[in-house]
């Protein structure tokens, strides 16, 4: 039997809890593509249910026009803690204004490598009625 490292733990609730914080709720553009480089992959790929993007600018530039959408109070906060395994983490979180009621839930998918996100599938839920 061939004795194998063990890969370094990942910490799945610090590093998804640090993108929802320092990559989507950021609205100054030049601290969030700094929080890119650190948390993505290089050539990370971002999902979202209309579009997929390549690269540190482009995610920068996507969350930039989701950020525009929505109103300048709006903040997003996890729903509870990351959780993960083999290199697949999870986050549910929510978002509106920082007092108010909450306007949209959703969850993020990460793949990690390297102990930073290589792809990120963003996952909105659907609306209450």
């Amino acid at each position: 039997m061939i004795n194998r490292p063990k890969p370094a733990p990942i910490n799945y609730d610090g590093l998804m809890q640090a993108n929802l914080a320092r990559v989507f709720g950021e609205r100054d553009a030049g601290r969030r593509i700094e929080a890119i480089r650190e948390l993505y992959a290089e050539d990370a790929v971002l999902h979202e249910s209309h579009a997929s993007v390549s690269g540190h600018a482009a995610i920068s530039e996507a969350v930039s026009a989701l950020l525009a959408g929505l109103p300048a109070d709006f903040v997003f906060s996890a729903a509870g803690p990351a959780v993960g395994h083999n290199r697949l983490g999870r986050l549910n979180w929510r978002s509106g204004p920082p007092d108010g009621p909450v306007a949209v839930t959703g969850t993020d998918v990460a793949q990690i490598e390297g102990g930073r996100i290589r792809s990120l599938h963003v996952f909105l839920d659907p609306a209450s009625r």
